[in-house]
C-alpha cells in the first residue's frame, strides 16, 4: 500500500470514522436512517454497490474562475463544457468527470471486489466485508495557460471514505462517510491541498478549479472563497491553495496570498450525477436554486494508459499515466505496527535533505525531521521545527549541529533560522589536536526548484526539490561576534 502523510492523517481518518458512526447511532433510536453527520453521504441496506454507484455518491461540485480561459471560449447562452472527455475516447456533450477506485481496504481476509470484465463500472465491492475506499476524480483540460501552459492537462481530487456499519439498524446496515478530501496541485505531494472533514463539512464537496491551470482545492462550506485553514487545514503552509492568477504567468510570492484568489459566482460550477438516495441530495438542490440552468457532468471509469497510447499524439500518454493501471488494488488492513513503519520510512526519506556547503571551508550538510521519523512543527505558525548537522574543513573534521526553523517545505523562496552548536577542531604547534565548541545562529532564505519532472531517476522518489541555501553566520552567547556568510546547494524540500 503506497503511504503519503503523516501519523496524524492516518489516525484523524481512524477517529473520524469511530466518530461518524457514533453520531448516527445518537441520530438513530428510531431515526437511525437519517444521519445527522454532514460527512455521511449515504445509509441503507445494500450490501453490495457497483463502483460507478459508489463514485457518484462522493464526486465533487467542480467550481471554476469567472474568467476561466477555457470559458471564455463558450458564446452565447452555451453550457459549461469542460471538462472534457479525453480525445481518444467517445466525445460527450455533456462535461465529463473520470473516477478510479484506487484501493479498497478490506476488514477481513475474504472475498470484498467482484470485477465484471473489463467493465471496471459495473464491478461491484461488498459493503460488509469493506472498512475503506479511496477514489481519485480525475478532469482532463486540452491545454493548461499561464506559466508553464503546455497541449493537455489532467487534475484530480482524491476522496477517502469509511463504511460504517450499525447493526442495530435493519433498514440501514451501512453508511458511506467521507473524511478525507485531497486536492491535487501540480502534482507535487507537498502542494496537496488537504481538508480532514468534520461534522459540519458541506456535501457534495465544492472543489475550487484554478484559472487556466487547473489544480483542485476543496470549498469546505461552499461559499466560493478560499479560507486557509479552513478550507485547507493540514500542511497549510505548504498547500498551494488556488492560484488564480498564475495564469497572467508571475509567481509573485512564494507564501499564499489572498488575492491570488478570484472569488466564485453561480453560473460557473459544473455538478454530480448524485443518486436520488444521496444522503445530501437536499444540499444539491439547494445549490441547483442559486442557479439559471445548472450543468451536470457524467461520471466515467478512468481509462486503462493502452488507449491513451493509441491516439495519434503521444504527448497525452505522459498526462494520462497515473499509476495504478488495473485498478482498483484490494488490500488488507494493515495493522499499527506495519502502518506506522511504512509511514516513518515515508516521512523520512520524503524529508531529508543534502548538500555540499561552503563558509570559507568545503563541507556537507543534511536535515532530517526533529523526531528523526516523525515530525514536529509549530502549532501556531504552522512551521517546520528541524535538525541540521554538517562536517567541514580538513578531512571534514569539524562539526556542526542545531535547530532549524523554517514556515514551510515548498515554498519557491522561504526564510529560515537557525541555532546550535559548532565544534571546531584544529592542530595546534605540537600538532595536537584542539577543540574548541562555541554557540552558532544562522539565518537566511532558502529557494527551491521543482525537478519532479525531470529525468533525474531514483532522485525523484526521495525528494521533489533541489535547492540553494544562502545565509548569515555569528558565533558566541553572550555577544555575536565572527560574522560570515554561508552557502548550501543540494537537495531536498528542507
Amino acid at each position: 500500500m503506497k503511504v503519503w502523510g503523516g501519523i496524524a492523517i492516518v489516525i484523524g481518518i481512524l477517529l473520524a470514522a469511530v466518530q461518524v458512526s457514533a453520531q448516527v447511532e445518537v441520530a438513530g433510536k428510531g431515526r437511525c436512517c437519517k444521519p445527522t453527520d454532514g460527512r455521511v453521504l449515504w445509509t441503507g441496506d445494500q450490501t453490495r454497490m457497483s463502483l460507478e454507484q459508489l463514485a457518484a455518491y462522493a464526486a465533487p461540485v467542480l467550481w471554476y474562475s469567472p474568467d476561466e480561459p477555457l470559458l471564455e471560449e463558450i458564446e452565447g447562452p452555451e453550457p459549461i463544457n469542460i471538462p472534457m472527455a479525453f480525445p481518444f475516447e467517445e466525445p460527450s456533450e455533456k462535461p465529463v468527470v473520470y473516477y478510479r477506485v484506487r484501493e479498497i481496504i478490506r476488514a477481513e481476509d475474504e472475498k470484498a471486489y467482484f470485477p465484471a470484465g473489463e467493465d471496471r463500472s459495473k464491478a461491484q465491492i461488498e459493503l460488509s466485508k469493506v472498512t475503506s475506499v479511496q477514489i481519485d476524480y480525475f478532469h482532463y483540460y486540452p491545454y493548461e495557460a499561464g506559466l508553464g501552459g503546455h497541449t493537455h492537462d489532467v487534475e484530480s481530487v482524491e476522496v477517502n471514505l469509511v463504511v460504517v456499519r450499525h447493526p442495530d439498524c435493519q433498514k440501514c446496515r451501512y453508511s458511506l462517510a467521507a473524511v478525507l478530501v485531497n486536492a491535487k496541485a501540480h502534482g507535487i505531494k507537498w502542494f496537496d491541498n488537504t481538508l480532514e472533514t468534520d461534522n459540519f463539512s458541506r456535501f457534495p464537496m465544492h472543489a475550487f478549479v484554478e484559472e487556466g491551470k487547473h489544480a483542485s482545492c476543496p470549498d469546505q462550506n461552499a461559499d466560493g472563497l478560499y479560507t486557509p485553514g479552513f478550507d485547507v487545514n493540514r500542511r497549510v503552509n505548504d498547500a498551494w491553495g488556488i492560484r488564480d492568477t498564475l495564469r497572467g504567468g508571475m509567481l509573485f510570492t512564494g507564501a499564499y496570498q489572498s488575492w491570488f484568489f478570484k472569488p466564485r459566482k453561480a453560473g460557473d460550477r459544473v455538478f454530480p450525477p448524485l443518486p436520488d438516495d444521496s444522503a445530501v441530495r437536499d444540499e444539491l438542490d439547494e445549490y441547483l436554486e442559486e442557479e439559471s440552468d445548472p450543468t451536470f457532468y457524467v461520471l466515467r471509469p478512468y481509462p486503462r494508459l493502452a488507449a491513451a497510447k493509441k491516439h495519434d499524439d503521444d504527448s497525452i500518454v505522459w498526462f494520462v499515466d497515473k499509476g495504478y493501471d488495473d485498478w482498483p488494488e484490494v488490500e488488507d488492513a494493515p495493522e499499527l505496527p506495519e502502518l506506522t513503519e511504512q509511514l516513518e520510512a515515508e516521512t523520512f526519506t520524503r524529508s531529508l535533505s543534502i548538500a555540499g556547503r561552503y563558509d570559507g571551508d568545503w563541507g556537507v550538510s543534511g536535515v532530517f525531521p526533529f523526531f528523526i521519523v516523525a515530525h514536529l512543527t509549530d502549532p501556531v505558525g504552522g512551521g517546520w521545527i528541524m535538525h541540521r548537522v554538517y562536517l567541514k574543513d580538513e578531512k571534514l573534521r569539524d562539526f556542526g549541529w542545531g535547530v532549524l526553523y523554517t514556515p514551510s517545505a515548498s515554498r519557491w523562496v522561504d526564510g529560515y533560522t537557525i541555532v546550535g552548536l559548532e565544534v571546531d577542531a584544529e592542530l595546534d604547534a605540537a600538532g595536537e589536536k584542539t577543540k574548541e565548541t562555541d554557540v552558532l545562529v544562522e539565518g537566511g532564505l532558502k529557494f527551491r526548484v521543482n525537478t519532479d519532472q525531470l529525468p533525474l531517476g531514483f532522485i525523484n522518489n526521495l525528494t521533489d526539490f533541489w535547492g540553494i541555501r544562502l545565509g548569515v553566520t555569528a558565533r558566541g552567547f553572550s555577544g555575536i561576534d565572527d560574522l560570515g556568510w554561508v552557502i548550501e546547494l543540494g537537495a531536498g524540500s528542507f
